[in-house]
């Protein structure tokens, strides 16, 4: 005999049988089908609105198109602040502004023309702004799914930001998206507690266009790839990789250079007088930053598991120190930044024992390697210090130069490690001192680099050519963070202030990134370490400073920073002649 099935009378009801039967039986009817790609094709990026304002149930619906979007855990980590106030708004569109122009002035030209001329007026003339915020209070750990991809709050996010646009569309409305927001300024603005961040804000009304194409299609800035360019099959293409997206960092142009050296050839003083200084203040004055004269310290610690191999003579215990001394302003960094009128950013990348209070966040969330077993960090984690880095140095760029510190027990040998691979040395070229290490701590770290190269040679291979790759495999946090502040601060048109080797290393590293970086940065000394003076070769600078300084902390970056303030102070108050 064959029984009924039990079909329940909630949640799934179909059957296996069924389901095989008929596997396109889900499907939605074709015209429906059709709404849905016509909908997706039809969504733009909308830069010009109506005054009229959105109804409030047409609101709530995509709003709850948003809230239906898929998350992580189902965590639900989105919230969205509704701005209608016009004060708020036009207060946002003030660091819009100033952000547009910020970035401009890090493109080439024809690109900064090209920004310049976009209409961005979205946010002061939609009638409504949407903020996506990301509450990111709930640790990685204890969300389902966040542990091994701890940003996956911000893809979420992200989802629900595309359900909003494509249900604004369905119902008539614009939507733009606008990032030309410092994330911190704009957090500022809207009162968010720590650990709630935004992704941007989200201009919604009625539009002022109907573009039949996407806007930045339409201005040439960029184009639609072809579907096949993007899709691969099974894993990523061997032999001949795809082309990175196409970076529009520039360095300053030949006029600007040759303008500044014109400039210096009018003062009353032999040509060069400052020797290498006057170099450096060439380069500097060439970026055309408005505030050549000022600046930050951007001192970044932490620990390394590479140190249980005995290649440092202190214990990791002195990171902290050093770094909540730094935060109370008495480590020998804060104190020589303090004392050329830097500002200092003490920034938190993973010190053992738990996040030092009053330093900023920036600390990996996966497990960390000790160089010769495996892998120093994991590819999200430093993908995501290279990029809190960037940040952090756009940020500080606004204010001047930004001068380059560190603090670590054990970093010295991640920064041998890391520059024996990107210049072909041996361990024995490679391996320093380091901070009061002996012959036999010496031998050790030797050993250890050389461990750690013929490791992450085998595990990677021709990988290691891809900057970041060879971070994560050699690499320690703090100097994914001042790779990243490279990269920000030369994109926010600052010069970059090195202090020693591992200062050195992350700049290198972000020029493999960004080769337009090189024009921003300024060696501030030369230290001791073995592949310090090759790095420098490598990367076409010559120090200001070599007093064979092995201080860390950036001192050597705020002393050279000081020098090259009065440098400048000189050229602007030194006579002119008039030939």
């Amino acid at each position: 005999m064959t029984w009924a099935r039990p079909v329940p009378v909630i949640g799934d009801a179909t059957s296996a049988a069924a389901r095989a039967g008929d596997p396109r039986a889900w499907a939605l009817p074709q015209e429906r089908r059709d709404a849905l790609y016509e909908v997706v094709a039809a969504r733009r990026d909308i830069r010009r609105f109506r005054p009229d304002p959105v109804p409030p149930d047409v609101l709530g619906r995509v709003l709850a198109a948003a809230h239906a979007a898929p998350s992580v855990g189902h965590s639900q980590p989105w919230r969205f602040i509704v701005v209608e106030d016009a004060e708020i708004r036009e207060r946002a569109a003030v660091l819009t502004d100033r952000a547009r122009h910020v970035q401009a002035a890090g493109l080439d030209p024809e690109s900064a023309r090209r920004l310049l001329d976009l209409q961005l007026e979205g946010v002061r003339e939609a009638p409504c702004g949407v903020v996506v915020c990301c509450d990111r209070r709930a640790p990685a750990a204890g969300v389902l799914g966040r542990a091994t991809f701890p940003d996956a709050d911000l893809w979420s996010c992200a989802c629900a930001i595309e359900n909003l646009w494509l249900a604004a569309r369905a119902e008539g409305l614009g939507l733009g998206w606008v990032t030309l927001f410092e994330p911190a300024d704009l957090a500022g603005l809207l009162g968010l507690p720590e650990g709630v961040v935004t992704l941007g804000w989200l201009c919604l009304g009625w539009p002022d266009e109907r573009p039949p194409a996407p806007g930045l299609e339409r201005t040439g800035w960029s184009r639609r790839l072809p579907l096949d360019e993007v899709v691969f099959r099974d894993r990523w293409p061997a032999g001949a990789r795809p082309a990175a997206p196409r970076s529009r960092l520039r360095a300053p142009d030949q006029r600007a250079v040759v303008s500044v050296r014109d400039e210096a050839d009018r003062l009353l003083t032999p040509p060069g007088a400052l020797g290498v200084l006057d170099r450096a203040v060439d380069r500097v004055l060439a970026l055309g930053h408005p505030r050549p004269a000022a600046g930050s310290l951007l001192l970044a610690g932490a620990d390394h598991p590479v140190c249980r191999h005995g290649v440092s003579a202190y214990g990791t215990s002195v990171t902290r120190e050093v770094l909540a001394a730094a935060v109370a302003g008495e480590a020998a960094g804060t104190v020589a930044a303090r004392t050329a009128g830097l500002a200092p950013c003490v920034v938190d990348a993973g010190v053992e024992g738990g996040p030092v209070p009053g330093a900023v966040g920036a600390r990996p969330v996966g497990e960390r390697g000790d160089l010769v077993g495996a892998d120093a960090l994991g590819p999200d984690d430093a993908a995501a210090l290279v990029s809190r880095g960037r940040a952090l140095g756009g940020r500080l760029a606004r204010d001047g130069l930004v001068a380059l510190g560190e603090v670590g027990t054990g970093n010295t040998t991640v920064a041998a490690a890391l520059a024996a691979a990107l210049l072909g040395l041996g361990p024995e070229e490679a391996v320093g001192l380091g901070s009061g290490a002996d012959s036999r701590t010496v031998d050790r770290k030797r050993d250890v680099v050389g461990a750690a190269l013929a490791r992450a040679r085998r595990a990677h291979g021709g990988r290691l050519r891809d900057p970041l790759v060879l971070l994560a495999a050699l690499g320690g946090p703090e100097i994914a963070v001042l790779a990243g502040a490279a990269l920000g601060a030369a994109a926010g048109g600052a010069a970059v202030v090195l202090d020693g080797l591992a200062t050195g290393v992350a700049a290198a590293l972000a020029v493999r990134l960004e080769p337009a970086v090189s024009a921003h940065l300024v060696a501030g000394q030369r230290s001791r370490e073995g592949a310090h003076a090759p790095l420098l070769r490598h990367l076409g600078l010559e120090p200001l400073l070599d007093l064979r300084i092995r201080a860390g902390e950036g001192v050597g970056a705020c002393l050279a920073a000081g020098l090259l303030q009065d440098a400048v102070a000189l050229r602007a108050s030194t006579a002119r002649t008039s030939g």
